[in-house]
């Protein structure tokens, strides 16, 4: 089940609750250079791929952890396989 967010049933995606304003977390968009080519590049957090030469930095190199696979709201639990439920 799928809410609107401006609707006044409370939840969001699979009728999970709606998440905390206070707590939410918003990406903050970061620049820099590519170090294969010099290209400047944006990402998300400090995680950037260039869109010229393919370069990608390392996962870890972020200004913040990632996030779980648990916190996302349609995560559909342990032990539940991942496959592409459009490709049915």
């Amino acid at each position: 089940m799928i809410t609107s967010p401006t609707s006044d049933t409370p939840g969001g995606v699979h009728g999970a609750p709606a998440a905390d304003p206070a707590t939410e977390f918003t990406p903050e968009i970061t620049h820099a250079e590519c170090r294969k080519c010099g290209t400047r590049v944006a990402g998300l957090d400090g995680r950037y791929a260039c869109g010229v030469c393919g370069w990608t930095n390392d996962w870890s190199e972020g200004h913040r952890p990632l996030p779980r696979a648990e916190d996302d709201p349609d995560f559909p639990g342990p032990g539940v396989p991942t496959g592409y439920p459009l490709a049915d």
